[in-house]
């Protein structure tokens, strides 16, 4: 698991971006369960997450940060990165930031994808 802790932070609001590769939506659950063991990602506001299996099947998550799963989405088919799930996760600090939280999702799935390169 890669992660990249502090990668935005705008009006309180924290982020932070996981990835690793997965074959499975079991692989999904597992993945996204060993995330959660960590008690901050456990009690993260938001962990929004996607993944582009390799057979071209598309899985996304908003959990309650409505649109940001298909913005994740759509960057890794952009990218042609299947078989790889990336978790974005938001720490609310208070002041609602409209469609900026677009531009730090792409802000933290582009950091993930920097790094895996």
């Amino acid at each position: 698991m890669l992660q990249l802790e502090n990668v935005v932070t705008d009006r309180g609001s924290k982020y932070a971006v996981s990835g690793g590769p997965v074959a499975s939506p079991a692989d999904v659950d597992a993945f996204l369960k060993a995330l959660k063991r960590v008690k901050r990602y456990a009690k993260a506001t938001h962990n929004t997450w996607a993944v582009l299996h390799s057979d071209g099947t598309p899985a996304k998550n908003d959990d309650g940060e409505s649109g940001a799963g298909m913005v994740i989405l759509r960057m890794l088919e952009r990218e042609g990165l299947t078989g790889h799930i990336v978790v974005v996760t938001r720490w609310y600090g208070g002041k609602h930031l409209g469609g900026d939280r677009f531009r730090h999702v792409q802000t933290c799935v582009r950091a993930y994808l920097d790094a895996l390169a």
